[in-house]
């Protein structure tokens, strides 16, 4: 009796046991929307090598014209005055690109041997605040000339590798540029020379963050950590050259540029030395000028205003990439460990545009940048020690995330941060210090299976 009263509850507790089922983890679910990075009209489902240079939906006849003129205009080259064919002449006496695409290559990124440029500065502001230019070599440095013409000089860039290791073992390693100036052909820099690396971003999108209000930003602005979150989110005031008033900084890695057009203005001028309305003279030192300046020129100005308002109009109108696998529950899951990480609180992931621009498509959408246009500081690893306007040596703007993952379809790299250290996105992430200093170590602390969610969630960006 006894050996059938056990028997029945242990097959008692066999069959309870097995009627207990795991029930599965609750499925994460996107957001509505979430793949439209740019909005209704400026959103592409092309994910090829050209990913980057769609036009926005919509566009009128006139439209479709003007941004075609624009596409041209930006992926042509310059060529060295007189030529025959005049509207693309006028390339400066000293450069370093021969057009948009040189560095912008199908509207995207550059990288350290292709790309990337150095701002001169001398201690001190000008009158509205802006860097004070190096007295020999003006304020960026031209690696090329036109023929008969010596360069400014060379830059020899090398690398030193740091090793690291997370808290699990796993170890990893980034690299620390020194750069190196040779060849001066122009005689020594100031005693209190300042200079930084500036690589060129993905441009893509630029209408959309351009029409975002002021009013947005001002309120995203935590200058003095009010909520004490650790996060002091800076507006960068700047000089408006087109209106000549002081503006709210937008664009250029110390958000040192107010609109899409002194953005474009200023490129032309100093990176290719072609003169605009707005920069009528070659970023020549006096020196320079005064050995050059009869040289032959492309006109005054070398490119119009129309023709420049059409390479404008035709970067407000790039469409963004929409989002790559984001219903994938890895990537879902990483974008919950990127906000458990508090890496939106800069890379804020959701923007709504303004009602200003003259052109509706950029009116009224939701995008999803990644970017609160803002200055941080990002700490001493990371600092140029080069003030911009408000921007101290140790802030950079946080750089928009979207296009991310298509990086390496289009320009075959995945070179990061503003001067390309970063071989990818963890080794971004592993620079960041500073106000980003909390975000950095929670990634590290991560298990390996987090970490690599949450960069598979950064690649579908």
């Amino acid at each position: 009796m006894k050996k059938i009263l056990y028997l029945s509850l242990l097959l008692f507790g066999v069959t309870v046991c097995r009627n207990v089922k795991e029930e599965p983890p609750a499925l994460l679910q996107p957001e509505p929307n979430e793949q439209l990075s740019g909005g209704s009209f400026l959103t592409t489902n092309d994910f090829s090598e050209n990913a980057f240079g769609q036009q926005a939906k919509g566009l009128s006849s006139d439209q479709n014209t003007d941004f075609s003129v624009g596409n041209f205009f930006f992926r042509s080259n310059w060529v060295t005055a007189p030529a025959s064919v005049q509207t693309l002449d006028g390339l400066g006496v000293m450069f370093n690109a021969i057009g948009c695409g040189s560095c912008h290559f199908k509207d995207g990124r550059g990288e350290p041997l292709n790309g990337l440029l150095f701002r001169l500065s001398r201690q001190g502001a000008g009158t509205h605040g802006e860097p004070l230019e190096e007295p020999n070599y003006g304020g960026q440095f031209q690696e090329k000339a036109i023929l008969g013409v010596n360069p400014e000089g060379k830059i020899q860039i090398t690398y030193q590798e740091i090793a690291g290791q997370y808290p699990d073992g796993t170890s990893y390693s980034l690299r620390k540029p020194t750069y190196q100036f040779t060849n001066l052909n122009y005689g020594a820099f100031h005693p209190q020379v300042e200079f930084s690396p500036r690589i060129a971003p993905q441009i893509m999108g630029l209408g959309l963050l351009e029409n975002i209000p002021e009013s947005t930003l001002t309120a995203l602005a935590d200058e003095s950590d009010s909520n004490q979150d650790g996060i002091s989110g800076k507006l960068n005031y700047v000089w408006d050259s087109k209106n000549q008033r002081v503006s709210v900084g937008k664009f250029g890695w110390k958000a040192n540029v107010p609109s899409l057009l002194v953005q474009t203005a200023g490129a032309f001028n100093g990176d290719m030395g072609i003169t605009t309305s707005l920069f009528p003279n070659e970023g020549l030192s006096p020196a320079q000028v005064a050995l050059y300046g009869n040289l032959p020129t492309g006109g005054a100005p070398e490119i119009s205003d129309e023709n420049l308002e059409k390479i404008v109009f035709y970067q407000q109108m790039l469409a963004v990439p929409a989002r790559r696998d984001y219903e994938d529950q890895e990537v879902l899951k990483g974008k919950m460990l990127f906000q458990q990480a508090k890496c939106n609180s800069c890379h804020l992931p959701t923007l709504t545009t303004g009602t200003s621009s003259p052109f509706s498509q950029l009116n009224n959408q939701t995008i999803r940048p990644y970017t609160d246009l803002l200055l941080h500081d990002l700490g001493e690893g990371l600092a140029d020690n080069r003030a911009d306007f408000q921007a101290n040596g140790r802030e950079w703007r946080t750089p928009p995330l979207w296009g991310l993952g298509l990086i390496r379809t289009v320009n075959k790299h995945t070179f990061l941060l503003h001067d390309g250290r970063a071989r990818n996105a963890e080794e971004a992430i592993l620079w960041h210090a500073g106000e980003a200093e909390a975000s950095k170590n929670y990634f590290k602390n991560m298990s390996k299976t987090d970490r690599n969610a949450l960069l598979r969630f950064l690649e579908s960006l």
